[in-house]
């Protein structure tokens, strides 16, 4: 918020000193917003809980004490920060205005040291209202936008009952998300948080098989519709049916499930994709040698880069421009089990819909792949079967802005609506629950505008002093086993010092830049975390504030 407001011009202003430049223009504090902020897909106060961090000293504030405000400001808005720093690709540090210096922010790693303090320091989720209302919401699917949802209508004071079809809670984040990537103490210490605030949970329970949609419609007066996207697509080629050929959810669904799967010695994968990628190194783990067969280069695979090279650390072997035209049988007997696939080379022609160039046969390149198990990554959908009414024509659930779908009372998040990533599918959560809370008492229902993005170009990268990225590492290859998590956290030094080097983009951080260029003493200290006011009365318009201020917060009107 302005800390003076922007007067009429022209105005009576105080004699300038000799020599100093007059001009009808004034300063006036404007936040912006950072690059960070702005590609979060849940929209969360990133620059915020850094800066806390970063200045716990300056405010008087013990590492800890920072640390939980940090916590409780991601917590706002994503109660899984443990969870997503360390699965989110974290599309947040790929504009950060710091990688034109050393690198950005090492953003999700700082999430993760957060999220993981949190559940050492056993903190609570907490409510927005200790009211209580009559109104009781059902969610279907306990993944993360079914309990993201949940958490946020039960801190708005509501009764929610999450059904869930599996037996645990998790969606996606337990039965496709390899345990090597994502600990289940990790996940389980955060789901039973949101369940503290008072949320039931029902597991083996699916609706559209154990209770109508249209009889839970009956009971509860809203419902939030998160089954996801678990059911995997098949390739559609000759001998698929063969009981070693697996579609990658399935296959990493029965793995994560705790199940012994035989795989054999010799698995083909086919998949450029995040799934494909994690069912090529889980089926490692089992001890089998994997190819990986994908119909485009590596400049195109969907998958998470550092994945895709943790894949190749650990042996995977990819072979690209590749395709598959039948999967081969144990003595060509179509029942029989899968001995191998049928490939053919691909070469790159123009683009297709996705903006990416569509794989073309080459004729007369095919190749034979051995194989003891087949793992279809393609892609994956929905099981609608239950939940037909919410499709509209071949598409999956179309909703609003809020979620909301074409069925009165009836909201919809997460993968059924679109695949995407976890941090999507929390926000889609969060605002069919404030939509849904806005519904029931009768409040109106808007999204704040975001301030003007801040761009490098209005940045002062000279100010800051050098301070290189702390990135995490990782334990050896051959040290890797399917219970073994992979990256490591940040230390606590290396934590603070990352912290530090945010650099507040958009957003006053009491520097003093300002109040030390201004020669005619406008700029007057107000308390900690006020920052500053300018007396407009005494200001010569020399525009040195602005053309200071390193990180981009005044602009001249």
């Amino acid at each position: 918020m302005a800390l003076f407001k922007a007067v009429k011009k022209p105005v009576i202003r105080a004699a300038a000193p000799t020599g100093a430049e007059i001009s009808p223009l004034r300063p006036r504090y404007a936040a912006k917003t950072p690059p960070c902020i702005g590609a979060c897909p849940s929209g969360a106060d990133i620059r915020g809980w850094l800066i806390t961090i970063a200045q716990a000293e300056a405010y008087g504030r013990t590492n800890a004490q920072a640390y939980e405000i940090a916590w409780r400001k991601i917590a706002e808005r994503n109660p899984f920060p443990a969870v997503c720093g360390r699965v989110c690709p974290h599309p947040c540090e790929d504009g950060c205005n710091r990688k034109e210096k050393e690198g950005g922010v090492s953003i999700n790693a700082l999430e993760r040291f957060i999220g993981d303090f949190g559940i050492e320091k056993s903190l609570k989720l907490t409510r927005l209202t200790e009211e209580t209302y009559p109104e009781k919401i059902a969610v279907v699917g306990a993944g993360p936008a079914g309990l993201s949802c949940a958490y946020q209508l039960a801190r708005r004071g509501y009764s929610v009952t999450v059904f869930e079809a599996f037996s645990r809670p998790g969606g996606m984040l337990r039965y496709g998300i390899p345990r090597y990537r994502l600990p289940r103490k990790v996940l389980d210490a955060e789901i039973q948080r949101i369940l503290d605030l008072g949320v039931e949970l029902k597991c083996n329970f699916a609706i559209g098989k154990d209770m109508p949609l249209d009889e839970l419609r009956k009971e509860y007066r809203a419902v939030f519709v998160g089954i996801g996207a678990h059911k995997g697509i098949q390739l559609r080629v000759p001998g698929e049916d063969a009981p070693n050929v697996f579609t990658g959810t399935g296959f990493l669904n029965r793995v994560n499930s705790g199940e012994e799967v035989q795989v054999g010695g010799k698995v083909v994968v086919i998949g450029g994709g995040d799934t494909a990628i994690d069912a090529a190194r889980v089926s490692k783990r089992l001890g089998a040698d994997v190819t990986l067969i994908y119909r485009r280069t590596r400049d195109e695979m969907p998958a998470i880069k550092p994945e895709i090279e943790g894949a190749l650390e650990e042996g995977v072997k990819i072979e690209f421009l590749a395709a598959p035209t039948e999967i081969l049988t144990d003595g060509g007997a179509p029942s029989g089990p899968a001995s191998g696939m049928r490939c053919i080379r691909m070469e790159l022609g123009e683009p297709d819909a996705s903006g990416r160039p569509r794989p073309v046969p080459k004729p007369g390149s095919e190749f034979d792949v051995e194989a003891t198990a087949v793992i279809a990554a393609i892609s994956q959908e929905p099981d609608f079967d239950g939940f037909v009414g919410l499709r509209e024509g071949r598409n999956w659930i179309k909703t609003s802005e809020w979620g909301a779908t074409a069925v009165d009372g009836v909201y919809a998040g997460g993968d059924d609506v679109e695949l995407g990533l976890a941090s999507i599918a929390i926000s889609q959560g969060r605002f069919a629950a404030e939509a849904i809370d806005a519904h029931f008492r009768g409040k109106p229902l808007a999204k704040d505008p975001a301030p003007a993005p801040i761009a490098t170009a209005k940045m002062k990268l000279e100010w800051y002093k050098e301070a290189f990225r702390h990135d995490r590492t990782h334990v050896p290859p051959e040290q890797r086993g399917i219970e073994t998590e992979i990256e490591l956290g940040l230390t606590e030094e290396e934590a603070l010092a990352e912290a530090k080097r945010c650099m507040s983009c958009g957003m006053c951080m009491d520097c003093e830049t300002c109040w030390m260029y201004c020669t005619n003493s406008c700029f007057v200290k107000l308390p900690k975390g006020e920052h500053y006011k300018v007396k407009l009365e005494i200001c010569n318009g020399c525009k040195k504030c602005a053309e200071q201020c390193p990180c981009g917060y005044i602009d001249l009107i």
